[in-house]
């Protein structure tokens, strides 16, 4: 019995710890990503001219970020609350709905809130359900383009760059050494 709640602990700490650590996978990185985005966003707005570019697109990268940090912290409150896996779209769709319906209150009052809500619980499952079938193809290539040790650059036949086998490179330190010494043997004669 005591081994029993001895293994329990111990899966409940390691479960523990490796949620908190792909917080960065799944809070940070989106919304860094969506502070890129609504940079983005900004350069490309029709209010650029009226506003100045810099101050459009920090308010646009501002807004996007806040808007996805409060879609991820709700998403992930939701993950915890049920003790989902991170996968789950049922904790996406919940999450932008509670985070949809904050926001949504706080711009719009309650026609707001429902409209955002429904909004961001559609928008947020999505972006989720796309994230998880795209995910291994852009895992699998970014491991493709690692994992080739040598692979990686090649240089064409007529580069003067060449990469030379041990072979090569000993007879091209054969040669080296015969042109120092006949090069020392001049300067000895003179």
């Amino acid at each position: 019995m005591d081994s029993m709640r001895k293994s329990n602990s111990e899966e409940q700490v390691s479960s523990s710890s490796s949620s908190s650590s792909d917080w960065k996978e799944r809070f940070l990185l989106p919304t860094l990503l969506a502070g890129v985005a609504g940079g983005g966003a900004g350069l490309i707005s029709k209010h650029r001219k009226v506003h100045g570019l810099a101050n459009i697109c920090a308010t646009y990268a501002t807004n996007f970020a806040i808007v996805t940090a409060c879609y991820c912290g709700a998403r992930e409150f939701v993950r915890a609350s049920r003790t989902g896996k991170p996968d789950d779209l049922l904790n996406s769709a919940i999450g932008g709905f509670g985070s949809g319906a904050i926001l949504g209150r706080l711009q719009g009052g309650q026609l707001g809130a429902v409209r955002y809500s429904v909004m961001f619980a559609v928008v947020g499952t999505t972006v989720d359900y796309a994230t998880i079938r795209v995910k291994p193809a852009l895992r699998s290539y970014y491991d493709s383009l690692v994992n080739k040790k040598d692979d990686w650059l090649k240089l064409p036949e007529w580069s003067p760059i060449q990469v030379l086998d041990e072979e090569a490179l000993t007879a091209k330190r054969a040669r080296e050494e015969e042109l120092y010494r006949s090069v020392h043997n001049l300067k000895k004669e003179s």
